[in-house]
């Protein structure tokens, strides 16, 4: 039997659910869809954001002919005939469901397909691309991340349902009821509005007929529907700002919602934002935690977690990278090039570069950045035991 979500799924740009940062006007894929022309790309975001139905709007309004495989599901013979049909046609586009589960063999043959334009890939998942999906795939697509909806987007896709539905009558109570159940998926709320709608012998859905049929907490959503944002930013800056009840309280609840991607993005963003070189070690220790809550799964996962998240809360801070990364950006944005290489360093056999190598201490006093910035400042040292000792050794030596 066909389920609702499938039954409805969207044709056209116009009648996505949320992701308005993908498909608002003037927005990415908007322009890409008005502009007739797609590349290759790997959508990932939560379960029941729409990652599916984004990746057959796009082929429908395009009119493209293509074909939809799962990486687990199909076998590497049904890849070998979409690339013949690609040879056949030309161009074909390849939707690949849970594409961070293709193996080794399935993706060497598809690689130079997508290289010479015969496959557009468009790859959907549920887990972080950059960590999950293989460099030699991942560097031919560009990735766009689905956000999870909002409690007013799965309203405003379940009122257009509800009339779908023969002698069907939601109740408000119970329409918002259901969008906060959802958590977020749309596809998790069409099935419960379903449900209801065949529980009851009137197709009346009441708020005691959907808390009867799931009576969960609800984890997400509050009265703006931007709560799981919310949560991901608490997790941060209470971490941040080294309080480790208050991180340890968020992490439980990005637990408890299931979101392991966004816990270990955070927490590596984290290891280089807010503490980096205070504590150089926390970067591969929360790989080392990442990989460890992989093999483990859930609940034994929670472990290293709370270790890992305790330390980045205890852990001294600083800042000085990205401060000094974005300084470096924002004076190449508003000024280019800023000049030339100077002639001493802008070759390996230039004889007027001094080797530090061959000096005492590996030191030795010549300009690296171009004239007009020389005297120019990116890096200022927070004051921390570790960068102590890194500006101690390079004073010393200029000294």
């Amino acid at each position: 039997m066909e389920l609702l979500a499938d039954k409805i799924r969207p044709t056209k740009l116009s009648d996505v659910i949320g992701q308005k940062h993908l498909v608002g006007k003037n927005k990415v894929i908007s322009n890409l869809i008005s502009n007739g022309h797609i590349f290759s790309m790997i959508l990932f975001g939560p379960p029941g954001t729409g990652k599916t139905t984004l990746a057959h709007v796009i082929v429908n309004e395009l009119n493209l002919r293509y074909r939809l495989l799962n990486a687990v599901i199909n076998k590497k013979e049904d890849f070998d005939i979409v690339i013949e049909e690609a040879k056949m046609y030309g161009e074909i586009v390849l939707i690949v469901d849970e594409i961070h589960r293709m193996n080794k063999d399935k993706q060497d043959i598809l690689l130079p397909y997508i290289e010479n334009g015969k496959i557009i890939l468009i790859g959907l998942t549920t887990s972080n691309p950059y960590y999950k999906i293989n460099p030699a795939i991942r560097s031919r697509c560009q990735i766009f991340e689905l956000n999870s909806l909002t409690v007013s987007d799965i309203k405003e896709g379940l009122l257009k349902t509800v009339p779908l539905l023969p002698k069907c009558k939601c109740d408000e109570d119970a329409l918002e009821r259901i969008a906060y159940l959802s958590s977020g998926d749309y596809r998790s709320a069409l099935n419960l509005l379903e449900v209801s709608y065949y529980s009851s012998k009137t197709h009346h859905i009441t708020l005691k007929l959907v808390e009867s049929i799931n009576n969960k907490p609800v984890i997400l959503g509050d009265q703006n529907g931007d709560n799981h944002y919310q949560l991901i930013s608490a997790f941060q800056k209470s971490i941040r700002g080294s309080d480790p009840d208050a991180a340890i309280y968020y992490l439980a609840r990005l637990i408890a919602i299931g979101d392991l991607d966004i816990i270990y993005r955070r927490m590596s963003v984290i290891a280089y934002e807010d503490i980096g070189l205070a504590n150089p070690s926390m970067g591969p220790k929360v790989r080392a935690c990442i990989e460890t809550c992989e093999m483990l799964g859930m609940p034994e996962a929670r472990i290293p977690l709370a270790d890992t998240v305790l330390e980045l809360a205890l852990s001294p801070k600083s800042n000085s990278g990205i401060c000094a990364i974005d300084e470096a950006l924002s004076l190449i944005e508003r000024k280019g090039s800023t000049g030339d290489v100077p002639k001493h360093i802008n070759s390996e056999n230039n004889p007027l570069y001094k080797y530090p190598h061959s000096y005492p201490k590996h030191w030795v006093k010549q300009q690296y950045l171009p004239d007009n910035i020389k005297n120019v400042k990116f890096y200022h040292a927070c004051d921390n035991k570790y960068e102590n000792g890194l500006n101690k050794v390079n004073e010393e030596m200029k000294k």
